[in-house]
């Protein structure tokens, strides 16, 4: 199988908003551009390729991602990390009010953490929704790879610890 080419897929995808002040925006797209790099990161594209060849994805399952600017509601009101439709994985933001909560507790290098960790996570998972529908399956296999690559990194246990307890809840 040939070394796939995710970077290249990604897109920043800006949409003319409904009533943000500037200020909100101007905080997404900085979200936006950085979650954008985290993603193209070479390691990561790397560990990407990785999975695509054990997991025997077909790389055509992959037309583009998009990096959202906005958070994006469920009917049910949570937010959505990511999504995989037709070929377009989506990778959504957090809302600047969990990322305000969280500033009470966390310094901003762990936030930091936390955002490219969760953009990472989700376009893992949504990468492996291309091959599997189980949710569950996917869920248990994108904690697997998440956390092969994590303990690649040479980053704090705690802070590892505690962004794994959030992004993996149970």
């Amino acid at each position: 199988m040939q070394k796939t080419k995710l970077a290249s897929k990604i897109r920043i995808h800006s949409r003319k908003p409904v009533m943000l002040s500037e200020k909100h925006m101007q905080f997404y797209r900085q979200y936006a551009g950085f979650i954008d790099k985290a993603l193209r990161k070479p390691l990561f594209q790397k560990f990407l390729n990785w999975i695509i060849k054990r997991e025997n994805i077909k790389e055509t399952r992959v037309e583009e991602i998009q990096v959202r600017i906005l958070p994006f509601r469920k009917k049910n009101g949570n937010l959505l990390a990511g999504r995989w439709s037709k070929g377009k994985i989506f990778i959504f933001p957090k809302s600047l009010g969990f990322l305000r909560k969280k500033m009470q507790d966390w310094k901003k290098e762990k936030i930091r953490f936390y955002m490219e960790s969760r953009a990472k996570a989700t376009l893992i998972h949504e990468l492996l929704h291309t091959k599997y529908h189980n949710e569950e399956k996917v869920r248990k296999l994108t904690k697997k790879y998440f956390n092969i690559f994590i303990q690649k990194q040479n980053t704090e246990t705690f802070k590892v610890h505690s962004v794994l307890k959030t992004l993996f809840p149970k």
